[in-house]
């Protein structure tokens, strides 16, 4: 009997993925890469250190999907975080685990990740093929090769795995798009995720560079005056507005976004009540009575942030500690436990970490991966409508998927 041959097209983690296990299975598989290398993106990921994915179980994993996370369950069960870090253990590939049980290539090198899966393909006996896909070769209703530049390559099954459409200079053009909709598919309208948000309040810029640890953010939708997201950790003002890991998983909660749709209020001691953070206060005032006001609070805030917070609570920065009244005490309590920031929109969907929207999965069988509209067609990763929080998260969603697309389509019937 001879082996299925399979195509893969994009050479991402889901792609390289997808194509080791079916070469696993028996396949006889080529990978079409259209950069000169592959991993590119991957290359980048987590400013170059890449958070593989999350040590967690498959319930936590599911909860940390942002949207249609009932179509992993047979993907995660299959192939789950814990069976991730073994899979890159026993490449060779050493591995931490970090805050928020995010884990880390030990040796903090994106490049060590993308050489595992290198040698885990090469191993496999993947053919890897430097080309860029212009379609779809489809025949009868089903799925018969791809057509390159200057040639036709004849498949039993090809894997659509060339991403979505953040960070395009790493090939992630939304071609995927493109094949998908060849193929009769319904492509749900493409967002950017995990995305820095703009705000047009001027304390951004004069804040700009400074990382804020251990504070709480809430998300309030002022169309329905309903909060509807919170997380604790840590985040970044930039040029623009605001950036960093709480404010990137905030972004996958602000659907249909518009110019003030949403309020993000930042608590900058999120581990003291009012009563306990008024007491705060009141100490650094004893202790400082004779400075003003400006001088005096360095020890609960970051220098830059000291005349923003006074100017938001409306108080001279050259009022005496031992001046300060009871109102403007409160104000000033106010002022950091409530740092609000209308947001205007998001930066562009090519600086978003992953895509919001894609291939609908109503379309796909969740079970194989494989297209419900054409026989021979499967998709994995990114390209599919399936995103979650940060944390290593939607990485895991292109190695379950891969893996899952890859065995289904070398045994398929």
């Amino acid at each position: 009997m001879r082996a299925r041959k399979v195509i893969v097209i994009g050479a991402g983690p889901a792609g390289m993925m997808a194509a080791g296990a079916a070469a696993e299975n028996g396949a006889d598989v080529i990978l079409i890469e259209k950069n000169s290398k592959v991993g590119r993106k991957l290359r980048i990921t987590g400013k170059g250190r890449c958070n593989i994915t999350n040590y967690c179980d498959n319930d936590e994993f599911i909860r940390h999907l942002t949207s249609n996370s009932r179509f992993m369950y047979s993907a995660i069960n299959r192939f789950s975080c814990y069976d991730t870090v073994a899979f890159f253990n026993d490449l060779g590939l050493e591995t931490k685990v970090e805050r928020g049980s995010r884990v880390f290539p030990a040796s903090d090198k994106a490049s060590d990740v993308v050489d595992a899966f290198c040698r885990y393909i090469t191993s496999a006996g993947v053919k890897i093929k430097t080309a860029e896909v212009k379609s779809l070769i489809i025949e009868d209703g089903s799925i018969k090769g791809v057509r390159l530049a200057d040639e036709e390559l004849l498949a039993d099954c090809v894997i659509i795995a060339c991403g979505g459409l953040s960070y395009p200079g790493t090939g992630s053009t939304g071609d995927g798009y493109t094949f998908a909709k060849a193929a009769g598919h319904t492509i749900t309208p493409i967002l950017p995720s995990l995305v820095p948000l703009v705000c047009d309040d001027p304390a951004c810029g004069e804040l700009q560079g400074l990382a804020l640890k251990n504070i709480r953010i809430s998300v309030t939708d002022n169309y329905s005056k309903k909060e509807i997201y919170t997380d604790f950790g840590e985040m970044l003002f930039t040029h623009f507005g605001v950036s960093g890991p709480v404010i990137l998983s905030a972004g996958a909660h602000m659907r249909n976004m518009s110019v003030e749709r949403y309020t993000v209020s930042i608590d900058l001691k999120p581990a003291l009540d009012e009563e306990t953070l008024d007491k705060r206060i009141l100490r650094d005032f004893s202790k400082f009575s004779n400075k003003d006001l400006s001088n005096s609070l360095y020890e609960l805030l970051p220098k830059s942030l000291i005349p923003v917070i006074l100017r938001r609570a409306d108080i001279d920065g050259h009022t005496k500690c031992n001046a300060v009244t009871a109102v403007q005490r409160n104000r000033l309590l106010k002022a950091i436990k409530r740092f609000d920031l209308l947001i205007h929109g998001f930066r562009p969907i090519d600086e978003a970490i992953v895509t919001c929207g894609g291939v609908d999965v109503k379309e796909v069988n969740p079970k194989t991966m494989e297209s419900k509209l054409m026989k021979g067609l499967y998709f994995a990763g990114e390209v599919l409508d399936l995103d979650a929080y940060t944390g290593g998260f939607n990485l895991q969603i292109a190695y379950s998927t891969g893996r899952l697309a890859g065995e289904s389509a070398a045994k398929m019937d």
